[in-house]
C-alpha cells in the first residue's frame, strides 16, 4: 500500500517535520519513504510519500493524526492514495544525512576560523607573559617607598600644623567680624 500526506501550517518548515515523520517510518519498518518541504496553495507543507504493508500504514497514519514535532502549528493534514515510486526509507535516510552534513559543513569551518584565530590571540597572551616579573619588580620598589613617603608626609604635616591652625583661627575671626558676628 502507498500513500501521500500533506501536512499544512504556518510552522510545519525548519522544526524538523520531515526528520520526525522518517524516524518514525524508520521505527515502524515502512519498506518506503520520502518527505519534502514545499509551498502549496494553504502555505508552507510537507509532503511524504511511504510504502509498506495496510496495518502499518494505518500506525503512521494515526501517528501522524495524533503527534507532531515540538514548535511546529499544523492547520491540516490530508492522506491521498499513491500510485509511483517511492523511494526505499533507507536510501531517503542518507539523502537526510547528506543535507544534515551541508548545513553543518559551514558551520564547523567558521568553527576552525574561530578557533585559528584565538590561537592567534593566546599566542600574543603568551608572547606578553615575560613582562610579569618585571611588574612584580616595579610593585615590590613601589611598595618600598611607599613607606618613606608616608613617613615624609606625616612630618611635612607636623610642621605645617601649627602655622595652618593659627592661620585658620586668623581667617574664622575674620569672616565673623564681616558677619557681624563677634
Amino acid at each position: 500500500m502507498k500513500l501521500k500526506v500533506k501536512i499544512t501550517g504556518p510552522k510545519v518548515h525548519d522544526v524538523g517535520y520531515r526528520y520526525f515523520l522518517m524516524s518514525n517510518a524508520i521505527d515502524l519498518g515502512l519498506k518506503g519513504f520520502h518527505a519534502r518541504n514545499r509551498t502549496g496553495e494553504k502555505g508552507p507543507e510537507v509532503t511524504a510519500l511511504v510504502e509498506g504493508d495496510e496495518e502499518t500504514i494505518a500506525d503512521f497514519k494515526k501517528l501522524v493524526e495524533t503527534q507532531k514535532p515540538d514548535h511546529s502549528q499544523v492547520s491540516s493534514i490530508v492522506f491521498e492514495d499513491y500510485e509511483g515510486d517511492i523511494m526505499r526509507t533507507s536510501e531517503y535516510a542518507h539523502v537526510c544525512t547528506t543535507i544534515q552534513l551541508n548545513k553543518a559543513i559551514p558551520l564547523l569551518l567558521d568553527m576552525r576560523n574561530d578557533l585559528k584565530e584565538m590561537k592567534g590571540d593566546i599566542k600574543g597572551v603568551r608572547k606578553n607573559t615575560d613582562i610579569i616579573p618585571q611588574i612584580g619588580e616595579d610593585i615590590k620598589a613601589v611598595k618600598a617607598n611607599t613607606s618613606e613617603v608616608t613617613e615624609e608626609i606625616k612630618g611635612m604635616r607636623e610642621d605645617i600644623q601649627p602655622g595652618y591652625a593659627r592661620q585658620m583661627q586668623a581667617d574664622v575671626r575674620a569672616i565673623k567680624e564681616r558677619l557681624g558676628m563677634q
